[in-house]
């Protein structure tokens, strides 16, 4: 068993799924990012420069994330946010990987990862929420509602 299979569950909302249906239900990108804790490569995206209106859903379990109410320009090449959706729409974890120290976020449903979060973003909230693109579905405010730019 991977350590993709072993999900360890903190409540009742928690997706138990395996990494065999993780893989069927995602591409290899999405998998990547979001089950091996992957990136994708700046201004590769189309979420990047997004401006339609909506919610940016977990494409693993398709949670509300991020509002694009709250999406700014930070100019590194990821979707940024200043803010979640709701205070238990994500969930931060200490990353020291890459002889780095940073916040890595994830999504408080399915556990999958979603990017880091820094403390030189805009106000009101300071912070820099930086998503992948690939870890994300818009729900846009606009007929068919969902899909990419």
């Amino acid at each position: 068993m991977s350590k993709v299979d072993r999900i360890e569950k903190t409540g009742p909302d928690k997706t138990a799924t395996s990494e065999a249906e993780w893989r069927k239900k995602l591409t290899p990108e999405q998998f990547h990012v979001t089950r091996e804790h992957g990136t994708d490569r700046a201004f590769s995206h189309p979420y990047y420069k997004e401006k339609r209106e909506g919610t940016y859903r977990c494409v693993c379990c398709g949670a509300p994330l991020f509002s694009s109410d709250t999406k700014y320009d930070s100019g590194t090449g990821w979707p940024s946010f200043y803010a979640p959706a709701g205070e238990e729409a994500v969930s931060e974890k200490e990353d020291r990987s890459f002889l780095m120290r940073r916040t890595e976020v994830r999504c408080a449903k399915c556990e999958a990862h979603l990017g880091h979060v820094f403390p030189d973003g805009p106000e009101p909230t300071g912070a820099r929420y930086c998503i992948n693109g690939m870890a994300l579905e818009l729900d846009t405010d606009e007929p068919g509602g969902k899909g990419s730019a």
